[in-house]
């Protein structure tokens, strides 16, 4: 296996004469912890077994992040894929990369970074572990099942912790956290930050009316407004899984995820050979949501789909209708969770207006760590009054329940 290390590191004015990254290819205390910034250079058997099932995680995912151009370096996202083995057993791995902007993240540290520059003083680079433009929760800290599992966590935990001190990086940010996790993370001394997603639950609905009889009457009223004003529009929607999708149907979601996105003034993100490549790859887990008018495309939105839960993840269109959005990218998923008894839907990041739509707020975590040790101390500041702000945000969204009232 070639293993090779990221010559940023090395090259740039703010590291010169810190560290010699090279020596982290070096045996410590066994196992051997290895930067690897080519994830071809990992066997995908070897990743998936610590991947599990999260389809975000997978060999096939981040390779296709990796080979389509899209998490390069040349677009910010260097991978430092730090790695333990033992002998050619793969025992613990972070999806890690060496940031030079904030985008694609979901997790705004701008201010932070206006800050820095405000005092003179370097933001960028710094170590990001998350998978590129994806705000779902999991496992960072992935390591392989048995007793030592927890001592692996937090021996790859200490180990990016002193990769990101001994590089001279400004921060290291492990986004989008789960629970166990997180735990680990506050353990070793990095600061909590909480956010706000949506999610729409289904205890169990016979189909879509069952779900809008359990909504308040407005809420139900609204929706059902929504989307006839798209039936009247002679607006269709076609669901189609992973295995009958066809090139060229991928080809047009990727047209018009890229034309929103223009229209919008977005910063480079995804493109059509990632789209075409988790298509081929991970057909069992992609869902497209086509709608047509008058014979011909118009909208389409992209889920990524497991056995109890359904990820919405980016949608274009090349005409606007009202309710077209919510349609395609909320309510076909919606029909879909009921039809196959999916438990979860994660609408993606922020997204207050889901509330309307029967969504419910849910907490999301991130970990942080800061060089800089004034600027440690006004962050962790800061984010002690944001939980609080974001604990009371929590109450009035829960008074604020789309659903009847017991």
């Amino acid at each position: 296996m070639v293993i090779s290390i990221n010559p940023l590191l090395t090259e740039y004015p703010w590291n010169r004469g810190k560290t010699n990254v090279h020596r982290y290819n070096t045996r410590m205390n066994s196992p051997t912890l290895k930067v690897i910034e080519n994830l071809a250079d990992i066997p995908a058997a070897l990743w998936n077994a610590l991947a599990g099932n999260d389809p975000f995680l997978s060999h096939a995912y981040l390779y296709a992040l990796q080979a389509s151009g899209c998490a390069t370096a040349q677009f910010g996202w260097q991978a430092q894929f730090l790695t333990l083995w033992r002998d050619a057993r793969l025992l613990g791995a972070m999806p890690l990369y060496l940031k030079m902007n904030s985008y694609g993240e979901h997790v705004f540290d701008f201010a932070w970074a206006d800050a820095y520059r405000q005092h003179g003083l370097r933001y960028y680079p710094k170590l990001v572990c998350m998978v590129p433009f994806t705000p779902v929760t999991g496992v960072r800290l992935l390591t392989a099942a048995g007793p030592d599992a927890n001592e692996l966590r937090g021996l790859l935990l200490g180990s990016a912790l002193k990769f990101a001190k001994d590089s001279g990086v400004s921060s290291m940010h492990c986004l989008f956290v789960d629970e166990a996790d997180t735990g680990e993370m506050q353990a070793q001394g990095m600061m909590l930050r909480q956010d706000v997603q949506f999610h729409w639950q289904n205890p169990g609905y016979r189909d879509f009316d069952d779900f809008l009889a359990a909504l308040s009457r407005d809420k139900r009223k609204r929706i059902k407004q929504e989307r006839r004003k798209v039936q009247e529009a002679g607006v269709t929607l076609q669901c189609v899984t992973g295995e009958h999708a066809t090139a060229e149907q991928w080809a047009f979601f990727a047209s018009c995820y890229a034309h929103t996105r223009q229209l919008h003034n977005s910063p480079p993100a995804l493109n059509d050979d990632f789209f075409q490549r988790i298509g081929a790859t991970l057909p069992q887990h992609t869902l497209l949501v086509i709608a047509s008018r008058e014979g011909r495309p118009i909208a389409s939105a992209l889920n990524i789909v497991t056995e109890d839960v359904l990820y919405g993840r980016s949608w274009g269109a090349f005409e606007f209708h009202s309710g077209l959005h919510f349609e395609t990218c909320y309510y076909q998923a919606i029909e879909f969770c009921i039809a196959r008894n999916i438990k979860t839907f994660e609408g993606g990041a922020q997204g207050e207006h889901k509330l309307a739509r029967g969504f419910l707020p849910v907490t999301t975590r991130s970990a942080h760590w800061l060089a800089h040790p004034q600027f440690a101390q006004a962050v962790e500041d800061y984010l002690q009054r944001e939980t609080s702000a974001i604990s009371g945000y929590m109450d009035e969204l829960n008074e604020r329940s789309p659903f009847k009232q017991a």
